[in-house]
This record gives C-alpha cells, sequence and structure tokens, in this order.
C-alpha cells in the first residue's frame, strides 16, 4: 500500500465531492421519526436518500449494487453492495463473508443556542470544520465509506465483498433496522468485520476505537395533582406541588448532592480490561476529559480523578432531564399552583445491563407507592441494552495501530463512548464471530446533539483512509484463514480479552 497515493486520493475526493455533497445534506432538515412524526408527509428524508443515492450511483465501481429498500411503514434504508476485488485482475465473485459498514442518515432535532451566524440546516465552513446538523452525525458515513473501498481499487489493491447499510432511524433507536437485517439477510451474508463511523474520539491526533457503548431507558414521567390550575396563594401549604412530588420521585433515582445513580440493580461490575482502558485514555487526554465541554467560569467536573470521570461516562448509569412539560415560559408565569409536572428522562445504562430489566426496575422505582396519591405515570420510550465489545483479533489489532500509525503518526487509543448506536449490540448477537472496529470522528467541541455541531474535516480524511488500510488488511487476513476462526473465538468471549474497537 502506498500511504502517500491513499492520502491524497481520499483528500481529492473529500475536498471535491464529499464537503461539497455534506453541504447540500446539512440543508436538509431529515430529523429522525421520533422528532418529526409527519416525517413521510413532510419529504425530507426521501430528499436525502436521494441526495446520497445518487452521489453512490455516480461512483465507478463495476458490479457494485445499489438499492433503497423501504418495507411498509418503515423508514428507507440504502443497501450496497460491492463485490470482491482481488486486485488489478478485478472480480465478481460473492460468498458469505463480508465486510459490513454501517451509518444512518437521520438527523437530531434543531436545538437552540447556535452562534448568530450558525443553525442547524445552515452549512457553514470555518477554517477545517464544517458547522450544521448532522455531517458528523451521521452523513459522512455513506461517502467514507466508498471511499474507502475506491481508495483500495484506485491503487489495485485486494478487499473482501463489502455491505453498506444506511440506515434512517439510528436517533430514534434504530427500530427499523432489525427488520431490514432480517429482510437483508441472505444479501448481508456473515460479515467477519463490521465497520461504523458513528462513534466519537477523544482527540483529532489519532484514531480513536470505542470498547464499548452505553444502553438507554428513558420516556416521559408525569406527575399529575389537579384537574386544572389553581391560585398559588390559595392552594400552597394545601394543595402538594407537583414540582416537588417529582423531585422526591427523582431522588429514588438519583442522589441530588453527587448525581450517583443510587439504585443498585442499575450498576455492573466493570471489566478490567476497561478499567485499564479508561487509565490509559484519561492519560492521553489529560484535562480535555473534561475541558472539551464549555463549562462555565468556576465550573467544575463531577469527581477529580480522570479516570473516574471515564468510567462515569463510558460504564455508569447517569441521569439526564432532557426536556420538562406543564410549566409555562418566565415571561408568562403567573401566580398559578399548576396541575402536573412532566419531564423526559434519559437514563443513560452500563454496557452489560440488560436494556429490558433495567427498563422495568426504572418503572418499579418511579411508579411504586406513589407520594400524596399523586398520579404517577411513566411512558416508557426507550429500554435498549448497550453493547461491550469482542475481544480483538491479532489481525485486527495490529491493523488498526497501523493504520493509525500510518495516517496520523500516533498509536489508536481505546476507549468507550457514553451513547448508543443500537445497532451494535443487535449485530454482536446475529453475528457472534465478528470483529468491530468502531470510530468515528466526533471529538472536541463538536457538540453532536446540540448546537454548533461540526465536522472536523481533516479527521474525516484521516479516518476514511484509516477504514481503507483496514479493510485492506481484512482481506489478507482472510487469505490466511484469520478472520474466520479467530474472530468465532473472539466472539465468545464478551466480556474479556484484549480490548476492542
Amino acid at each position: 500500500m502506498d500511504i502517500r497515493q491513499i492520502e491524497q486520493f481520499v483528500s481529492g475526493k473529500w475536498d471535491e465531492e464529499i464537503v461539497p455533497q455534506l453541504v447540500e445534506y446539512i440543508r436538509i432538515p431529515n430529523k429522525s421519526p421520533m422528532f418529526d412524526a409527519n416525517w413521510v408527509e413532510h419529504g425530507y428524508m426521501d430528499q436525502a436518500v436521494d441526495l446520497m443515492e445518487r452521489w453512490a450511483r455516480a461512483q465507478d465501481i463495476p458490479g457494485m449494487q445499489i438499492e433503497v429498500v423501504r418495507l411498509d411503514g418503515r423508514t428507507p434504508l440504502i443497501f450496497i453492495e460491492v463485490p470482491a476485488f482481488d486486485g488489478n485482475a478485478g472480480s465478481d465473485r460473492r460468498d458469505d463473508d463480508c465486510v459490513l459498514l454501517y451509518g444512518h442518515l437521520d438527523k437530531q432535532p434543531e436545538m437552540t443556542g447556535w452562534d448568530d451566524d450558525l443553525g442547524p440546516w445552515t452549512p457553514v465552513i470555518k477554517g477545517d470544520k464544517l458547522y450544521g446538523r448532522g455531517g458528523a452525525d451521521d452523513g459522512y458515513a455513506i461517502y467514507g465509506s466508498l471511499t474507502a473501498v475506491l481508495a483500495l481499487r484506485a491503487q489495485g489493491l485486494a478487499h473482501s465483498r463489502c455491505v453498506i447499510l444506511i440506515e434512517a432511524c439510528e436517533e430514534s433507536g434504530s427500530y427499523d433496522l432489525p427488520a431490514y437485517v432480517d429482510h437483508l439477510a441472505e444479501r448481508i451474508g456473515k460479515p467477519s468485520l463490521v465497520v461504523c463511523l458513528d462513534s466519537g474520539c477523544g482527540n483529532y491526533d489519532q484514531l480513536w476505537c470505542t470498547t464499548s457503548l452505553r444502553g438507554l431507558a428513558g420516556g416521559n414521567l408525569t406527575v399529575k395533582v389537579l384537574e386544572e390550575g389553581v391560585h398559588s396563594g390559595d392552594a400552597s401549604g394545601v394543595v402538594p406541588s407537583s414540582f416537588r412530588l417529582l423531585r422526591q420521585l427523582l431522588s429514588r433515582l438519583e442522589d441530588e448532592t453527587t448525581g450517583r445513580v443510587i439504585v443498585d440493580d442499575l450498576h455492573v461490575e466493570i471489566p478490567a480490561e476497561r478499567l485499564n482502558q479508561a487509565q490509559e485514555a484519561a492519560r492521553v487526554l489529560d484535562t480535555a476529559v473534561f475541558d472539551k465541554f464549555p463549562f462555565l467560569p468556576g465550573m467544575t467536573p463531577m469527581h477529580d480523578e480522570l479516570a473516574e470521570l471515564v468510567l462515569n461516562r463510558t460504564w455508569r448509569p447517569a441521569l439526564s432531564i432532557t426536556g420538562v412539560d406543564g410549566m409555562p415560559p418566565l415571561s408568562s408565569a403567573g401566580n398559578v399552583l399548576r396541575p402536573f409536572t412532566a419531564v423526559k428522562l434519559s437514563l443513560r445504562l452500563p454496557p452489560t445491563l440488560d436494556g429490558k430489566r433495567a427498563g422495568q426496575r426504572l418503572k418499579e422505582v418511579l411508579l411504586d407507592n406513589p407520594p400524596n396519591g399523586a398520579h404517577v405515570e411513566l411512558e416508557l420510550e426507550k429500554a435498549s441494552a448497550g453493547w461491550n465489545a469482542p475481544a480483538l483479533s491479532p489481525w485486527l489489532s495490529q491493523a488498526i495501530d497501523d493504520a493509525s500509525e500510518a495516517f496520523f503518526g500516533k498509536p489508536a487509543v481505546y476507549m468507550g463512548e457514553g451513547g448508543s448506536i443500537p445497532f451494535m449490540g443487535m449485530l454482536g448477537e446475529k453475528f457472534p464471530g465478528a470483529q468491530f472496529m468502531i470510530t468515528g470522528v466526533l471529538g472536541p467541541h463538536s457538540n453532536a446533539h446540540g448546537p454548533n455541531e461540526f465536522l472536523h474535516i481533516p479527521m474525516g480524511k484521516r479516518v476514511t483512509a484509516c477504514v481503507a488500510h483496514v479493510i485492506a488488511a481484512h482481506c489478507r487476513a482472510s487469505e490466511r484463514g484469520e478472520t474466520t476462526g479467530v474472530a468465532a473465538v473472539a466472539g465468545g468471549e464478551q466480556h474479556g480479552g484484549h480490548g476492542c474497537c
């Protein structure tokens, strides 16, 4: 492999095609179904699909099959199959083994707080950053995946069959994806390597590989005390405040002083390998563990130990309140004791905790014996398990380190991520012999889901080049018979062994 040639090819493709494509993609407000109930009528999802499909069809890859699959009542999915390539001799052979590359095209909602010259649907390039919703999460995935394959073919380098899946409801929990994976099972085959570009990175200086993802249990918690609002002077001291009762319920779940989730059943024992990786990630990142976030002056993080902060955001449960209802804005708030208070709960779960069991436990904690006989409801929207990667095969460990050294000049780093990618847990169950390379471009201050989200363009280029390097290494390992046997063994060691990505 000519590293310089790979870099030049990938950089040129990004500058000439991918960045302009992402500029157009950012303009499309194709919010995930959870945030746009009328997504079908609005047609934005179809616009995004059409944009990506047209670009993919324009790529010169002989034998490539592209289809937009539409199951009744579900979001669309882009399915791409690239035949195996035996180098300059070419190939159209097909076998069950493949590299499965995954991404999504649906987006989070707008969120307030964008700078005056930025906006969720307003693409802006400042220096090496492309601002706007969805470019890094995860619009670049289809472009980076195909460009990695094209870079190998341009140099006459062999690769195994590649399957690319781009879904359209990841931000809503990927509830449509299992139906598509089952529907396309024969066409997908049995991947021995899964590459996901929807994760984060601790910095922009080296390749970061994700070893685990947290699960998520969440929904709408409502506390009702009255049929209608009443004069606060007349009722306060007699009618319990729905807000105060809500606080009581949340205190059953979380220590309001420390932020620690106090329900023991929602914690797990953290594997020793993950503890070691957290220490190494903290050493590499130093204060960037916390100062990547836009803290106000004088604010401090939740712990003094950096490794503990890494573990807090990757292996421990944590509660966030992400929405409130029943409260008028300050400008129109009168002296009224309100009839109800409702909040949206987002409870991140440890990677190895059963999501359904956690959701049931959450209901028990919040709904049993409501204070003052209040009417308490919990509409559970999500209860999904996380993912802990299988042990890393020697060939993949070497390939990842070599790729990071080649294109960053530094070794790769392994760390868990605090978010969720539902597809990973499902794939781990369906393909227990698969190896995983989970990486991404969401680094410091990129602010996925929030205001001023951006894609770090040089990071996108380097990650694309690294994917090309690993795909080529997979083909060589496959020829040596290492991808099937070793992966099958590793897949059975879900919670131990050497790291992963």
